[in-house]
């Protein structure tokens, strides 16, 4: 792989970024837009995979419209043809790795989905960390450019080391680590959900004692577990203390 002094002082510069002691979300945006210059592209997503709930959530973007991921979010991530494979992936993959273009225009998710923003070329890195996917980069080119090439996925490569190093200090330095702090890593709904948990209501109950759907209470039962570090009910309320 050749590198020009520009992609060099680029490459130079996303390294730089990944040293610093930015937050989860900053890293993942401030990346992805020296990326995208890096390899020619135009758009840009971000997510974390929440194990608990099998879904993509906080998601991080550029040049693509907030309402278009909101509906991946809700629909087109559980009729995605090409996420599922690609994540599986330890290294950069693009689209066309695991489903061919001819395959894929033909689907519900690039005709109601990707072509809404302008995607037709991808390229994905997921930040595994051991057995835990914590951060991926999703980044676009559209039709009028060609495909990314196999020099584009050695860079990703030549990245991605760093990028989880970067997103596994963020989550160390937001791991609690006394117990009086522990509800304060809550968000104030968070909380609420908590201590209905720790009375022993179900999701149902919840939902209807604090007038939000099933769906949101789920969603900050799993971010609750996710800033806790537990994996069920009983290990939640432990850790809090309820």
């Amino acid at each position: 792989m050749y590198l020009t002094d520009q992609q060099t002082k680029q490459l130079a510069e996303v390294m730089a970024t990944l040293a610093e002691p930015f937050d989860e979300a900053d890293i993942r945006a401030r990346v992805g837009a020296q990326m995208m210059s890096l390899l020619g592209a135009q758009y840009y997503a971000s997510y974390v995979w929440d194990a608990i709930t099998q879904a993509f959530g906080d998601a991080v973007q550029i040049n693509m419209d907030p309402a278009n991921l909101v509906q991946y979010e809700r629909y087109f991530q559980y009729h995605d043809p090409i996420t599922p494979a690609m994540q599986l992936h330890r290294r950069a993959v693009r689209a066309t790795d695991v489903l061919s273009q001819d395959q894929l225009v033909r689907t519900e998710f690039f005709n109601d989905f990707l072509v809404r923003d302008g995607l037709h070329w991808g390229v994905n890195l997921y930040a595994w960390d051991g057995a835990d996917n914590i951060g991926d980069m999703r980044i676009w080119r559209d039709r009028r450019r060609t495909n990314f090439s196999s020099d584009d996925l050695q860079l990703l490569d030549l990245v991605g080391p760093a990028f989880v190093a970067a997103l596994r200090r963020c989550r160390q330095r937001g791991a609690p680590s006394v117990h009086d702090s522990t509800l304060l890593a809550l968000s104030e709904r968070e909380r609420d959900v908590a201590q209905l948990v720790s009375c022993g209501l179900s999701d149902k109950e919840i939902a209807r004692r604090l007038g939000i759907s099933l769906c949101t209470v789920r969603t900050h039962v799993s971010h609750a577990f996710r800033k806790l570090g537990v994996d069920n009910r009983m290990k939640l309320v432990q850790r809090l203390g309820l």
